[in-house]
């Protein structure tokens, strides 16, 4: 009998153990998949500013094959595919983001900025009157900006780049935006005062400066502004700017200027070596 209970015992004290086991495995089980989540999280960070966008688009595909439903990497490919300049593909994306059950106003926003950079102007027009005017974000104008511009209605234009302009702190991209359109209208004094502004709050925004040289030759003035410049982009704002001079029929300025670019570059400068055998051509 004694033989039984210490059996029985024995028994109980297995059972119990190997639940004890398996609720342990369970608890570690969640940890890690908390941790995996987490890295995971911070992967998908990365992926969407320091990788390189097409590394960012495979590695998105990849773990949105395991988990279909995601809205977080759904909206992870979207950006990442924007990125690199795939904007059809990503407007697919986004279009599939904005039927998800989560879907917010920004991503309706984002779907409405991959049909711009495909060129789908009504439907981009479509996907952003479907978000609600009290939406009142910089992406919502800077978007609204955009889209008044391709449709030449520039007071509006003008008051959606102003909007976007007061909602952010790092407006030079946005002030570039407005100051093209100002090119684009023949408005060159204008835009160039908004250029030198988008410089100034971010000096390192070569299209911009680039936009300023354009600016101030369509006025026929053919002198580099005072901004910070490398040597190799001094050399080809100076070809940038022979070839607006040429091109209004300032020839002997355009040749001048394009001597200038050639001998500024540290390197072999071929773009405006070639124009210039093309000009004495």
């Amino acid at each position: 009998m004694r033989q039984t209970k210490a059996f029985m015992l024995c028994i109980t004290s297995a059972i119990a153990l190997s639940a004890c086991e398996k609720s342990q495995d369970g608890e570690v089980t969640r940890a890690l998949k908390g941790v995996n989540v987490i890295d995971e999280s911070n992967l998908s960070d990365i992926m969407l500013t320091a990788a390189d966008p097409n590394e960012a688009v495979t590695y998105f595909q990849r773990t949105l094959a395991e988990n279909p439903d995601r809205i977080d990497l759904q909206r992870g490919l979207g950006l990442s595919l924007v990125r690199a300049k795939r904007a059809t593909e990503g407007a697919i994306i986004w279009k599939r983001v904005t039927e998800h059950e989560d879907a917010t106003h920004d991503d309706q926003m984002s779907y409405a900025d991959a049909l711009i950079r495909t060129g789908d102007w009504d439907k981009a027009e479509k996907a952003l009157d479907s978000v609600p005017p009290t939406i009142e974000t910089f992406q919502r104008y800077k978007l609204e900006a955009v889209i008044a511009d391709s449709n030449k209605e520039w007071k509006k234009a003008d008051s959606f780049y102003e909007t976007a302009v007061g909602l952010t702190t790092a407006p030079g991209s946005i002030l570039n935006n407005w100051g093209y359109s100002k090119l684009s209208r023949g408005d060159y004094r204008d835009a160039e005062r908004l250029f030198g502004e988008a410089i100034t709050y971010d000096s390192n925004l070569f299209t911009a400066k680039n936009n300023l040289i354009l600016a101030r030759a369509a006025q026929k003035n053919y002198t580099l502004p005072l901004v910070q410049v490398t040597q190799v982009e001094r050399a080809q704002l100076l070809h940038t700017m022979a070839l607006a001079a040429i091109k209004q029929g300032d020839t002997d300025t355009g040749k001048d200027l394009l001597e200038q670019a050639i001998e500024t570059h540290p390197q072999y400068f071929e773009a405006a070596v070639r124009s210039l055998k093309k000009l004495d051509g």
